[in-house]
């Protein structure tokens, strides 16, 4: 986002004003005219004497910031000003004074600030699924939940912390907790279920191919009471793969490859493919985000003579606030291969991307 500062006052008397263009210009002349009165013609933004104004501004040099946001979300803060993402109004809006050619002539000036083409464009940063795994490292909380509609009236709500590390690393921890009926004498039990500890590592990255591809594990250990219906008993390893292809029109198609490998217990190995189809809308140019999505989850057990399942996972993710990193996404599983006592389950999270803003912050 343009802004990291969130709640200083709001017009002070001095403002840019935005020059009139009269032709084509190169972009670091038209970053030069329209931004370097506050941002500096460094990127890192002028001193508080210089500009006149005391709200911080962000460095366009530091890659863990300026890497994250697409290329979009920068031009709707540009275009309608600071408060279309609920930043402050110092940020005034340039739509009447440049054309979107170019203003996008100036994003292509503000990413030669960051110098180290090791980070993830922000651009890779689609809509979460579910269940497949993304591509791209986050710094994020997700709370998600799971209800059975089976005889065990299971109902699962696990708190997901992801936290990255340089360029291209992330760490992630898993902590479910749940009610569910007891498959012995079907009383109501309560507990902790398996805890889950995770790295994922962002190997490729390619903007103009619109491609990005990760590798990651995790290892699941086994803290939740097997006998409630809780844990797995065994420790599982879980190595992964995962795939994001942008595609025209702000779609995207997301996969992942994944096995299951128990180190203990009763647990048996496993493999899996999920995959998922998206598309997100908007309501108008520069509104609230709206990502309908088709998530495939395809597994199977290693052993002799056991039979794939297929689910299929209908879902819609909505923005929830203006600065639209508090997000929604509901959905439900549904069996359609080797059913047996497999019954629909409804599943749901809310993401946090704190990075962006704490959870008040935005709305």
């Amino acid at each position: 986002m343009i802004f990291r500062s969130r709640s200083l006052p709001a017009l002070f008397g001095f403002l840019l004003a935005a020059p009139a263009f009269g032709g084509p210009l190169e972009d670091a002349a038209l970053y030069e005219q329209a931004c370097a009165a506050c941002h500096g013609s460094d990127g890192r933004g002028r001193s508080v004497e210089d500009r006149g104004f005391e709200l911080e501004l962000p460095d366009f040099t530091d890659c863990e910031f300026a890497s994250r946001e697409p290329d979009p979300d920068w031009h709707a803060v540009i275009h309608e000003g600071g408060p279309v993402r609920a930043f402050d109004r110092m940020m005034p809006a340039f739509g009447d004074a440049l054309t979107d050619e170019e203003i996008y002539a100036i994003l292509r000036h503000i990413r030669t600030f960051c110098e180290n083409r090791n980070w993830p464009r922000g651009e890779f940063n689609v809509p979460k699924p579910l269940f497949t795994e993304k591509a791209f490292p986050e710094d994020e909380t997700v709370f998600n939940l799971r209800a059975d509609t089976d005889d065990s009236d299971a109902v699962i709500f696990e708190t997901v912390y992801e936290k990255r590390f340089g360029p291209r690393g992330m760490t992630e921890v898993k902590v479910p907790l749940g009610r569910r009926n007891s498959p012995q004498d079907g009383a109501a039990n309560f507990g902790f279920g398996d805890l889950t500890l995770g790295y994922k590592h962002a190997l490729h990255h390619n903007l103009e191919r619109g491609s990005a591809f990760s590798i990651g594990g995790e290892v699941i250990l086994p803290t939740g009471k097997e006998e409630d219906g809780f844990g797995s008993g065994s420790t599982v390893l879980e190595p992964y793969a995962a795939f994001v292809q942008l595609l025209p029109g702000d779609a995207f198609l997301q996969a992942q490859a994944l096995a299951e490998f128990a180190l203990d217990g009763p647990a048996e190995d496993e493999v899996a493919v999920r995959a998922l189809l998206g598309k997100t809308f908007t309501e108008g140019e520069f509104g609230r985000a709206w990502s309908p999505m088709l998530e495939l989850l395809a597994a199977r057990e290693l052993r002799s003579g056991s039979g794939a399942t297929l689910d299929v996972v209908p879902q819609l993710q909505v923005a929830l606030n203006t600065r639209q990193h508090i997000l929604l996404n509901v959905g439900v599983r549904v069996p359609v291969a080797n059913r047996q006592e497999r019954k629909p389950q409804i599943v749901m999270y809310l993401l946090w991307d704190w990075f962006d803003g704490g959870f008040r912050d935005g709305w």
